[in-house]
């Protein structure tokens, strides 16, 4: 399993009339995890288009447990709980408040598809090299 943390402000504009983030808003720390993981790893998002591949969300689900709030600290705990061997990968989040309390869990899964053809393509080689060592038995 692959797993990585990253940390953000909750910023105003992120909240809601009522003092807490606008559920909308878990879409991007969830991009902000994945890219971060994936960044973690030594590839960019932008790294991976060089290599003639996008990575579209096709399906995100989130549970809300407890709101966050203005200027909290967040934590964004992404996982891989299984290397990707075909054209799909499912990122697992976590979000934690300050007191390490679970916020929030969503699960996101992402295509590889071919830049020019915009059909279905395996996860790139250079990703996968990356990715083995953390699955090896």
């Amino acid at each position: 399993m692959y797993e990585h943390s990253t940390t953000l402000r909750v910023r105003y504009a992120e909240t809601d009339q009522m003092d807490i983030v606008y559920y909308g808003n878990y879409a991007q720390y969830f991009e902000v995890g994945r890219a971060e993981a994936i960044r973690n790893l030594g590839i960019s998002y932008k790294d991976m288009e060089l290599m003639g591949v996008k990575m579209p969300v096709v399906e995100m689900h989130a549970q809300f447990l407890r709101p966050a709030h203005y200027d909290d600290l967040i934590t964004i705990k992404t996982q891989l709980r299984e290397l990707p061997l075909k054209h799909q990968i499912e990122f697992h989040h976590e979000v934690y408040n300050e007191r390490k309390k679970l916020l929030t869990v969503g699960r996101v899964v992402l295509f590889f598809i071919h830049i020019e053809t915009k059909k279905r393509v395996p996860m790139p080689p250079a990703f996968i090299s990356k990715l083995a060592a953390f699955f090896t038995p």
